[in-house]
């Protein structure tokens, strides 16, 4: 009988070893999920503060394109007026 109650008692230690390291897994998986969640939660921060000046420069192109637009057409009417003017000569 003795050999029987080793067996059971030996499990029990190797049982009782498999729980510890597999809470202290457990525990390193939690840590490393709360760390990623941190690092989620500061990217979308990020993401927000980027998102606001692009969206702002969205608008600056836009007038951008209309100054050069405009600027081209009297750049361009001056030439013609110059054109018609040495010409009329």
């Amino acid at each position: 009988m003795q050999d029987g109650s080793a067996d059971m008692t030996e499990d029990a230690i190797q049982t009782a070893r498999e729980l510890a390291t597999h809470a202290s897994d457990i525990k390193h998986l939690q840590d490393d999920m709360d760390k990623m969640l941190e690092n989620m939660k500061a990217m979308q921060a990020t993401l927000t503060a980027i998102d606001k000046p692009l969206s702002e420069a969205r608008g600056g192109w836009k007038v951008l394109m209309l100054v050069g637009g405009a600027s081209s057409v009297v750049g361009a009417s001056l030439v013609q007026l110059v054109s018609w003017y040495a010409g009329g000569k």
